[in-house]
């Protein structure tokens, strides 16, 4: 089936689920109004043009008329936030006088597309009702590893000792302070020129582990580390240092604008720290990205936390049901809000477990969310599943939870 055909199926089949009456706990709970200040949301990923644009080098005109669609399926989905990735690798969805423009939009980084891609989404999202949350990822240079492959003009070219090379790809190094202050006003330059709802961060700090190597941040750990007992505790104190120095730029260029985070949804399995959840996952944010996640929530560091809960319901090794109370109490009396990050990507690849086959998987989530006053509201990864809905996941959550349209998410 086409794209255009799996859309216009996909739109069919919202409406008419909209419509019709579901014998269920969870549609009871939809026919309520929405509660004040739930996240409907979608991410729009643009690294590897994953979501948008299609394919790199396609004309401004198909650009925009791409990502407008993206923003309309939003709508139809009675979505209230859009999540778009404005800086996938030290680049840039916007005239910035840091960094090149993304090769993900023309297929050349550094070459100007013609239109201003984050202008167009804030004005765009706006004009339909939705908040628009502009997405960075602070330290990825590159998803290759080759320096010569940037754009002449690039930062990480100009300062070869910013880059460390590590599992295929370029970073940025964070116990650089030159570096934090570099990648923090890359960021807060898109603050400064458009009214985004939110700053957001998604889970990648330190890089994800890669068997065999070693992240070669000696020299940075040598220069500045020696306060610290370990390089660990030196590693995350780099990054909560960004966390809190983005925090402060948000509030002191434009206030009221919002700051999120979405982890990976592990910070600690239980038999590691006793404080961590019932979980036996693979990686763990504290110790493996050095990210203190649960700090930054529990002291407010941050105005929400949407933890990347991916897994289905009984999974083994991590579990949505073990980990969905956890995270509440984690934010519990902290102002921060709780949003979960949902896996609609993952419904119905016959790549995934059992549970992930049955289309109402992810409306069992939010049903069970339901039950936990913290929890505020879900994001859903990803734009092209909210659009295409291959196999109606989509559909089934609009017809048991969102049936009213949605509020702000403030």
């Amino acid at each position: 089936m086409g794209r255009v055909s799996r859309r216009v199926f996909a739109t069919a089949a919202l409406a008419a689920l909209a419509t019709v009456p579901q014998a269920s706990a969870a549609s009871a709970r939809a026919g309520r109004a929405p509660a004040a200040g739930e996240m409907r949301g979608m991410w729009i990923a643009t690294v590897t043009n994953r979501d948008w644009p299609s394919r790199p080098g396609l004309g401004a005109a198909a650009q925009r008329a791409e990502l407008l669609a993206l923003l309309d399926a939003a709508v139809r989905a009675r979505l209230n936030t859009v999540v778009l990735q404005v800086r996938p690798t030290a680049d840039a969805l916007w005239p910035s006088p840091h960094e090149p423009w993304s090769q993900y939009l023309t297929g050349t980084q550094g070459a100007h597309p013609g239109w201003d891609p984050l202008g167009t989404a804030v004005a765009a999202a706006h004009a339909r009702g939705l908040e628009l949350h502009a997405w960075f990822n602070p330290y990825r240079v590159a998803m290759h590893a080759d320096p010569g492959r940037l754009a002449a003009s690039h930062p990480a070219r100009r300062n070869p000792g910013w880059v460390v090379p590590y599992g295929g790809r370029l970073y940025y190094n964070p116990g650089l302070p030159e570096v934090r202050a570099f990648v923090r006003e890359a960021m807060l330059d898109a603050v400064r020129r458009y009214p985004v709802d939110a700053v957001h961060f998604d889970d990648y700090f330190y890089p994800y582990p890669v068997a065999g190597q070693t992240f070669d941040d000696d020299l940075a750990y040598d220069t500045h580390g020696g306060a610290f007992p370990d390089r660990a505790a030196w590693r995350r104190d780099n990054v909560d240092r960004l966390v809190r120095e983005t925090a402060d730029g948000i509030r002191a260029i434009r206030p009221g604008t919002r700051f999120g985070i979405s982890p990976f949804g592990v910070w600690r399995n239980a038999a590691t720290d006793p404080r961590g959840s019932d979980t036996h996952a693979g990686v763990q944010t504290y110790d493996d990205l050095h990210a203190d996640t649960r700090k930054w929530a529990r002291e407010n560091w941050i105005d929400y936390i949407c933890p990347q809960l991916y897994w289905n319901i009984g999974f083994a090794a991590a579990d949505y049901a073990a980990l969905l109370p956890w995270w509440a109490e984690v934010v519990r009396g902290s102002g921060t809000r709780l949003y979960v990050g949902e896996a609609l990507y993952k419904a119905g690849d016959p790549a995934q477990p059992v549970p992930w086959q049955d289309p109402a998987e992810l409306s069992r989530h939010l049903t069970l969310a339901g039950r936990h006053p913290q929890v505020r509201g879900h994001v859903f990864f990803a734009a092209r599943e909210v659009a295409t809905d291959p196999v109606g996941a989509m559909a089934r959550v609009v017809a048991d939870h969102y049936r009213r349209p949605a509020e702000p998410p403030r």
